[in-house]
């Protein structure tokens, strides 16, 4: 196990290298630039901050700049590989890390409250549908799934809003910083997920209560609690256990819709603006950041899947 997790931290050093070459090449082939307005600034101006961020030399000569393998322009190396992601040329009083060091957390924070509500109401549910199949217990709860997986972020926001916060008055409408303003987010997040994840649970129970082992153990005289517990439980998890790898990257890195909805001051909104001013560093340092939680969380799931399977192994 442990040559295999060290195999994986070996090759993550290239995924990300590629990673960081396709996404700064994408991010520069974008038209316009950083320093772009509706009322154009001068040409001396925008020639000087050119020079001042390196955007005036050649694309090779920026990106290894920005690995920090060459000096910048002032004279000195900094970049990546020093663990500096550079600076903002939106918010220029903060260089990248300042960013996410402020934001990723608040992002963080809703997202494990929206995968605790996906995985703890999503597995039951897909459980439940399972063992008690065809009967009225699966059609509500893959109703609820369909619903779930149907109505967008965009939708069940305004729709949660509406009902808590203006009619009922439980929480309130939006902001961050008190543990009331994190459950209509957290839940707005995390419904959609929860919906996927009891779908799958019910077709992955479903297929291995089937199995010749499970007739097995019920012919042993276990109990059928015994039975979904010990033995069906634990195979059925593998799929979902693989789903969660990238749903964890995703959710906890940042939710651009949930968060402009809500107010919440996370990193998926700075990630999108960037975009869009062509803010070169935040796009990359958000991607990179966002391949690492990928990364990290697939070497989680694989890991996992040993103590799941006792017939898998890892050389």
């Amino acid at each position: 196990m442990g040559r295999y997790i060290a195999r994986r931290l070996f090759w993550t050093i290239p995924v990300l290298f590629f990673i960081a070459v396709v996404t700064f090449s994408l991010a520069h082939a974008l038209p316009g630039g950083p320093f772009d307005r509706e009322k154009a600034l001068p040409a001396e101006i925008i020639a000087n901050l050119e020079k001042h961020y390196g955007l005036d030399q050649p694309l090779w000569k920026q990106f290894t700049d920005y690995l920090g393998v060459t000096r910048k322009p002032n004279g000195e190396y900094g970049g990546l590989f020093q663990g500096q992601l550079g600076p903002s040329f939106t918010s220029r009083s903060r260089t990248v890390n300042d960013i996410i060091a402020s934001h990723l957390p608040v992002s963080l924070n809703l997202g494990v409250w929206a995968l605790l509500i996906s995985v703890g109401l999503g597995v039951p549910l897909g459980v439940l549908a399972a063992l008690k199949q065809n009967t009225v217990y699966d059609y509500l709860g893959m109703g609820l799934a369909i619903f779930g997986v149907s109505v967008p972020n965009i939708v069940l926001g305004p729709l949660l809003i509406w009902i808590f916060a203006l009619i009922l008055q439980w929480v309130p409408v939006a902001g961050w910083g008190k543990p009331s303003q994190v459950i209509m987010p957290a839940i707005a997040l995390g419904l959609p997920s929860s919906a996927i994840i009891a779908r799958l649970t019910r077709a992955s129970m479903l297929q291995v209560i089937r199995e010749d082992y499970i007739r097995t153990a019920r012919a042993k005289g276990l109990s059928e609690r015994a039975v979904m517990v010990k033995h069906a439980m634990k195979n059925a998890f593998i799929p979902v256990a693989t789903v969660l790898g990238p749903l964890f990257a995703a959710v906890t890195t940042g939710s651009f819709v949930v968060e402009q909805i809500f107010a919440i001051p996370g990193l998926g909104k700075y990630f999108i603006v960037s975009i869009g001013n062509r803010d070169y560093p935040v796009v990359m340092g958000a991607i990179l950041l966002y391949a690492v939680f990928l990364v990290a969380a697939n070497l989680l799931v694989d890991i996992t899947y040993a103590f799941l399977d006792p017939r898998i192994r890892y050389t």
